[in-house]
């Protein structure tokens, strides 16, 4: 494959995908009855799920699954879309809390042109997974940490930077603090594709990363060890438990074993 990305290298790319990867951690380790139900399922949303859904208990298991391992993966990605600018030039990304604990940092000696706000050298750089991850205490108290990054250095803007934004943009952010509405022709909101535009002078770079980003992750993924494949087991487990109900109905038997996930100790079932 041709690598067409000018502003990181394959070398690079690559490997960030692979420490991302590697970041998913225990999320790859397989699944077993006992930890699928560690935290107690609910049967009797498994069995309307699987009902309305017109869904076989194979593949309604392996959405819950699926669902229990996706509850922490975006702080991965979060990882992914953040640290990938170490690699970028004039960016850096600070080790956790220092630098004023900002996620990256652009810098630029020619100046970086900020749309209607003149031009700066340095941009501090907040970054949020998704544009509604913020309450309105957590976006006061990150205004106010910015508005302080102004008042001590007048040659900077500071960028809310949302990876999934609700449209292509960088503007003013506007925002509430102590009930009053504030803002900041230098306190931006930029999406995701934007930022990777100014930093690279690139106007598709993000799009660019996004068309070679499905190929990369599937040779990362063939490259590192077989062992993050994970494999399994709880339908064969559920299965199993389903024989020795004596149900002659196998959708029913399955249906009882899920029962006795969450109800093993419940009048009837015990």
């Amino acid at each position: 494959m041709m690598w067409n990305l000018s502003f990181i290298s394959e070398k690079d790319f690559t490997n960030h995908v692979k420490a991302t990867i590697e970041k998913y951690g225990e999320k790859l380790e397989s699944f077993d009855l006992k930890r699928f139900n560690k935290n107690i399922i609910d049967p009797i949303k498994l069995i309307f799920d699987k009902t309305v859904y017109h869904l076989s208990w194979e593949e309604i298991v392996s959405n819950e699954i699926f669902r229990q391992r996706d509850k922490s993966n975006n702080n991965d990605i979060g990882y992914f879309h953040q640290r990938i600018f170490q690699y970028i030039k004039n960016c850096r990304v600070p080790a956790n809390g220092e630098e004023g604990g900002w996620d990256i940092i652009f810098e630029n000696e020619n100046s970086i042109e900020i749309p209607g706000a003149g031009s700066v050298h340095t941009i501090y750089v907040e970054m949020k997974n998704k544009h509604n991850t913020m309450n309105s205490a957590s976006a006061g108290k990150t205004f106010i940490k910015m508005q302080n990054q102004l008042l001590n250095d007048d040659d900077c803007a500071c960028f809310l930077v949302e990876a999934i934004a609700q449209r292509s943009q960088n503007i003013k952010w506007e925002t509430t603090v102590d009930k009053r509405k504030v803002g900041h022709k230098l306190i931006r909101r930029v999406s995701l594709d934007k930022f990777y535009a100014l930093v690279t002078g690139q106007e598709n770079a993000f799009y660019q990363m996004c068309m070679v980003l499905p190929s990369v992750i599937e040779k990362a993924v063939k490259e590192l060890d077989e062992s993050i494949v994970p494999h399994d087991t709880v339908i064969d487990e559920l299965k199993a438990l389903a024989v020795k109900q004596n149900i002659e109905s196998e959708d029913m038997a399955i249906a009882m074993a899920a029962y006795m996930l969450g109800f093993g100790t419940y009048n009837g079932f015990n």
